[in-house]
């Protein structure tokens, strides 16, 4: 069964669907939590590199599971839609070199600059 499917059917089963705002949230506070296991595990930056491990596996699958559970709860196809993000950066990345929506602003935008 594809993961989203599952979530779905998870959500579902143990009555835990909830509106956006609510899944948003819960989102960005897994996301932190990514973040916070990152940090502990580089000594907050000074040592490197970070490796993945049991612990932040797990923060990263909660992570997954609350973008799965916002994407049901707004009827986004996660599928579709990283089909749909992965060739729009091949695009970018043909037309422009980098994926990003457009060029480092800092690097074009010298209006800022007192000469």
């Amino acid at each position: 069964m594809p993961f989203q499917a599952q979530v779905r059917a998870f959500l579902s089963r143990h009555d835990l669907s909830h509106t956006p705002e609510t899944h948003a949230l819960d989102l960005a506070s897994e996301v932190g939590e990514v973040a916070k296991a990152l940090l502990a595990a580089s000594d907050y930056g000074r040592s490197r590199p970070v490796v993945g491990d049991e612990a932040l596996a797990g923060e990263l699958g909660d992570a997954f599971f609350s973008l799965v559970a916002l994407a049901e709860s707004l009827g986004v196809d996660l599928e579709a839609a990283l089909q749909a993000t992965l060739a729009k950066y091949e695009s970018r990345l043909r037309t422009h070199g980098h994926i990003g929506s457009q060029a480092n602003p800092a690097s074009q935008n010298t209006d800022y600059v007192s000469t």
